[in-house]
């Protein structure tokens, strides 16, 4: 009788409390980061992060190319954080953004200068900005000719503050 040879199947490596080890190729709330090897429960990573694609088996293979992936996106992060530092020198070299919009003759607008319209006026003179960047406790209702000073969070730590003046249109 002829034995037949049995192929042993690559088993996916247990962790210390007994759940699977994967590593994380995207970031996964309340769970870890890109590149984290972490322990989950076998249900939860095979039926979830393995078909979605937040995570693979680790692998020599995949552990390499994971390294490789990873000085691949802090360049690209360096060069962001570059770009954004570049833009940040930028709209601080402007002296005042003069926004117009209808008022009333007691200097009320009938709207509100808001995220919105900072940011378009700003895309005007080529600065991409966008509406979530611009930090405002408050919506701007008069056109008083008041500087004030509102902040624009660019990303990845990088902040600018830039004036805003709101005239009443003519």
């Amino acid at each position: 009788m002829a034995t037949k040879k049995v192929r042993k199947r690559n088993q996916i490596r247990k962790g210390p409390h007994g759940g699977m080890q994967l590593v994380l190729i995207e970031d996964v709330p309340h769970l870890g980061k890109r590149g984290d090897v972490v322990e989950v429960k076998p249900g939860y990573g095979r039926n979830y992060l393995l078909p979605q694609g937040l995570a693979l088996v680790p692998t020599d293979h995949n552990l390499r190319l994971l390294e490789q992936y990873k000085i691949r996106i802090q360049k690209a992060l360096e060069a962001k954080v570059a770009d954004l530092k570049v833009l940040a020198s930028q709209i601080q070299r402007l002296e005042a953004l003069l926004i117009e919009a209808a008022a009333n003759e007691n200097g009320v607008l009938y709207g509100s200068v808001g995220p919105n319209e900072i940011s378009q006026h700003l895309r005007a003179k080529n600065l991409a900005v966008d509406p979530s960047m611009v930090v405002m406790d408050a919506h701007i209702k008069e056109a008083d000719g008041t500087v004030r000073d509102i902040t624009l969070h660019l990303g990845h730590g990088v902040e600018a503050t830039i004036k805003v003046v709101v005239a009443p249109a003519r």
